[in-house]
């Protein structure tokens, strides 16, 4: 199914086709015309429209103190805005390959200039192998027109994002639009790196959330984890108490 909306921008680098959509409400990233990358609400600039956007926040439940967060895959920044706007002392990462895709995120959803965000225009593999930077919880959300970008699934990138994480820090990946050899092959790359360190449930819009733990989990209680949902929630003005609950029932806690 295409896009509804008017299209504002289509440009195109070596890698393909960038569509920026708009409707009365929202403006939409595409790569495709057909599966929405990212949605920003024109009233709400800084929110997380897109349920599994909202739902990979969830790993922030287990962080005592959040203070370096990277992002593998800018898109629209959406989720860079949010984190940035919720927790004034955040530094953000943001890592894209593909240096338009970061600019149209400047130039249409409204990517703040701060000393707070870095961008660094790279290979995910290439920019997780070589990293100085320690962070709090690494978000993983790389993807193509095609679908899971094929990098993700890789030992090696998996290890070296559990290395670029503090002591207590979280992996989190999105998984979705993949084909079932590809998931099972990720699924048992996690098994093997993160072990008995994961979680994961899916997501109202057929996604999978996956939360990796560097080290063990911290014990949680379900009452304390729900409540940090609701702070969570008035702090970053998303539904994550929705999500909290979503969690420990799919673990059965």
């Amino acid at each position: 199914m295409d896009i509804k909306g008017t299209c504002i921008s289509s440009i195109a680098d070596e890698h393909g086709p960038i569509y920026v959509y708009e409707t009365k409400n929202s403006r939409i990233l595409s790569f495709d015309g057909k599966i929405y990358q990212s949605c920003m609400k024109l009233k709400k600039i800084n929110g997380l429209h897109l349920g599994y956007t909202q739902a990979m926040m969830t790993g922030l439940l287990f962080i005592p103190s959040v203070t370096t967060a990277t992002i593998m895959g800018l898109g629209a920044g959406s989720m860079a805005k949010n984190l940035l706007h919720s927790f004034p002392a955040l530094n953000v990462h943001a890592i894209e390959y593909r240096a338009a895709v970061a600019q149209t995120a400047k130039e249409y959803f409204y990517l703040p200039d701060t000393d707070r965000l870095v961008i660094h225009i790279d290979d995910a593999v290439n920019y997780m192998q070589n990293t100085d930077v320690k962070s709090d919880i690494i978000f993983s959300d790389l993807y193509n027109s095609q679908g899971m970008e094929p990098k993700q699934v890789q030992l090696s990138y998996l290890r070296d994002c559990k290395n670029a994480l503090n002591e207590q820090g979280v992996l989190v990946l999105n998984i979705c639009h993949t084909t079932l050899e590809l998931r099972k092959e990720l699924d048992e790359l996690l098994a093997l790196e993160f072990d008995k360190q994961l979680i994961s449930f899916d997501v109202d819009s057929h996604n999978t959330v996956v939360l990796a733990f560097k080290n063990d989990m911290p014990s949680i209680s379900r009452e304390e984890l729900l409540e940090k949902g609701t702070l969570l929630q008035e702090e970053m003005n998303i539904p994550i108490a929705r999500y909290a609950q979503l969690l420990c029932d799919s673990q059965g806690w």
